[in-house]
């Protein structure tokens, strides 16, 4: 197997065509009314909803913009509009920071200078939001994660990663670039730098450290279990850097599963007490 972009391409036609039917099958096996997702303005939230729309109507897809005074951008706010615009969406705003400073006022031992403890608690306020209107509109809370930040484990266990679907979760970084474009979502904004905006100025490839151009390669070989050696070979890179992402990979492990049980009983829910697809 030869790690090359060329390895990462896909039917994007078909792609869009099995995402929208994934969709579809489970808001009307649930009975749901439609969808509510976070809309940011960045790659993944527009790809996703873009997908939403073509699934059920834009009619049909709540989107919420979810900003708050320390990270605010209007960019970010007009950038989520257009695609609101472009796939016909329902929108609203709500504005997190009056929530949010009454959980750090209430929290005992708050430190607002540990910012990951801080911006966690911004990614599970949103997570709370998303699932009131879930709730109060018997909505499904489609989740935007793409394969790249799930494997690496860069997100928030039950804050951006709690969602009831997860369409994109299948597709690498790189990918989902690719399929935005597909679906005519506008270049700027299909390669806009990523960031899960927990605090000012925060990049996503400045925190994981590596492109994701050479990130998806490497989780592409490991996800084929490929060796680090023979990764970084076809890479031509250091081997340490393919060795450092898969001991972050393995080592995030927890936070893309239920809360582990023990084995007690006949069946186990989460392990082996799984009900058939029919029964959403």
């Amino acid at each position: 197997m030869k790690l090359t972009s060329a390895a990462l391409e896909m039917d994007f036609s078909e792609v869009k065509t099995r995402i929208v039917r994934f969709i579809k099958e489970y808001v009307d096996n649930a009975g749901a009314k439609g969808i509510v997702l976070g809309l940011s303005g960045g790659v993944d939230s527009a790809t996703t909803a873009a997908l939403c729309s073509q699934a059920i109507g834009g009619q049909n897809v709540l989107a919420l913009l979810l900003p708050e005074k320390e990270t605010f951008k209007q960019q970010d706010i007009d950038d989520a509009n257009t695609i609101a615009e472009q796939f016909q969406l329902q929108t609203q705003l709500c504005d997190m920071t009056q929530a949010l400073d009454g959980i750090y006022k209430g929290i005992p031992t708050f430190n607002p200078a540990d910012r990951l403890c801080k911006g966690n608690i911004k990614a599970r306020t949103r997570m709370i939001f998303l699932y009131y209107y879930a709730n109060q509109q018997t909505r499904i809370v489609c989740g935007t994660s793409d394969k790249s930040e799930t494997m690496m484990g860069y997100f928030t266990k039950w804050g951006d990663a709690a969602a009831d679907i997860a369409p994109i979760i299948d597709l690498y970084k790189t990918q989902v670039r690719k399929l935005a474009l597909h679906l005519g979502i506008p270049k700027e904004l299909a390669l806009k730098p990523s960031t899960p905006a927990l605090w000012p100025n925060q990049l996503a490839e400045s925190e994981l450290e590596i492109k994701y151009e050479t990130l998806d390669l490497i989780l592409f070989g490991l996800e084929r279990f490929m060796t680090p050696q023979e990764i970084a070979e076809q890479l031509a890179i250091d081997q340490a850097i393919v060795e450092r992402v898969k001991t972050r990979w393995l080592a995030n492990e927890h936070k893309r599963r239920l809360p582990l049980p023990p084995k007690l009983g006949f069946r186990t829910v989460g392990n082996d007490f799984r009900l058939p697809k029919h029964t959403y």
